[in-house]
């Protein structure tokens, strides 16, 4: 079996609601617009306050608290996974960064980080359940979901400054034996990870992301001097895309685990629409009191934000221990990752 046993969290700075950001940036956006569609109300950006922190220092603050909140010793975890698609740097891996911070040098402990667009902390949190459940010699595994995308925006970005934030969410994975389950057996309150189920769709890339810094395109003076990097919106999303989306894919995941939808305590979605997140658990036929949002307070933090909605809920009261909890977080690409567990 393999559970969470801790959990952390880390925004950088003082919150910054709306009317401040606007002060800050010089940018005029339809605040009612945005508290009532999406939900956000107030986020961190560590720029915007001053504060020298990037991605490697958002990811170590929350697995610092994770570690202590399963009171462990650092020396104990064998692996860090850093999952987003805003690194610190494009090599070495964010990852190797954060553990040599934390344990201090060299250790027979693995470290990679995982890139899949928002979708990177659901698709880590399923690889890594994955790995220590058919490795008998690692027991502790440190996986963060972190989020700088404010990093790469460019000044006066009217779509990305509003809806877009810094954060980290982490959690501590223990295995605690065998992870096998049986389709069939019956929803024990027992921890562990059930399983997951990945959605993709490359066709789609074209979309938005941070386009420049890579081999393709390799950032220049031409291309600062134009404008040409940083977080990009190359097409207007799909408005009902995750509508579309999140429903067929909850479906596929509780008939792989095969577990009834009412079996299910707590949904963790994508934290940057809460109307979307309304339509959905309509959809599954499923009372909002079974779900948590946390855009309001954070604003979009990308693959942070389920860890971080996971961290608040957990903290709230809303997830208790035993509580089958299904995750699925959306990634530009696309990519789409969900995973079911009992907390």
């Amino acid at each position: 079996m393999v559970e969470i046993v801790g959990t952390g969290i880390y925004a950088p700075g003082e919150p910054i609601d709306n009317a401040e950001l606007s002060r800050l940036t010089g940018i005029d956006f339809d605040h009612e617009r945005l508290e009532s569609k999406l939900g956000i109300r107030a986020r961190h950006i560590a720029h915007l306050r001053g504060l020298d922190e990037t991605t490697a220092d958002f990811a170590e603050r929350a697995a610092r608290l994770a570690i202590e909140r399963a009171k462990i010793d650092p020396d104990e975890i064998d692996l860090f996974v850093v999952a987003t698609d805003t690194p610190e740097y494009i090599s070495p891996a964010t990852s190797m960064i954060v553990q040599g911070r934390i344990q201090g040098g060299q250790r027979f402990t693995g470290a990679y980080d995982l890139g899949a667009s928002c979708s990177s902390f659901v698709a880590a949190l399923d690889t890594v359940s994955r790995v220590l459940a058919t490795d008998a010699t690692l027991r502790y595994a440190c996986i963060m979901g972190v989020y700088n995308m404010p990093a790469y925006l460019r000044p006066g970005d009217e779509f990305g400054y509003p809806i877009f934030a810094d954060g980290a969410g982490a959690v501590i994975l223990r295995r605690t034996g065998d992870n096998a389950i049986q389709a069939g057996d019956p929803l024990t309150r027992r921890s562990r990870y059930l399983g997951g189920q990945l959605l993709t769709d490359g066709t789609q890339w074209d979309f938005v992301g941070v386009y420049s810094g890579g081999t393709r395109q390799p950032v220049t003076s031409e291309r600062l001097e134009t404008g040409d990097y940083g977080l990009q919106l190359l097409q207007r999303l799909p408005g009902d895309r995750n509508v579309k989306l999140w429903p067929i894919v909850v479906e596929r995941l509780l008939s792989k685990i095969n577990r009834p939808i009412d079996e299910i305590d707590h949904f963790l979605f994508t934290q940057i629409n809460c109307s979307v997140i309304k339509q959905v658990m309509e959809i599954l036929n499923q009372p909002m009191s079974k779900t948590t949002m946390v855009m309001d307070r954070y604003g979009y933090t990308g693959s942070a934000c389920i860890p971080m909605a996971f961290h608040t809920a957990v903290a709230e009261g809303r997830i208790s221990r035993g509580d089958a909890v299904v995750m699925v977080a959306s990634g530009a690409g696309l990519a789409v990752a969900s995973g079911a567990l009992v907390y």
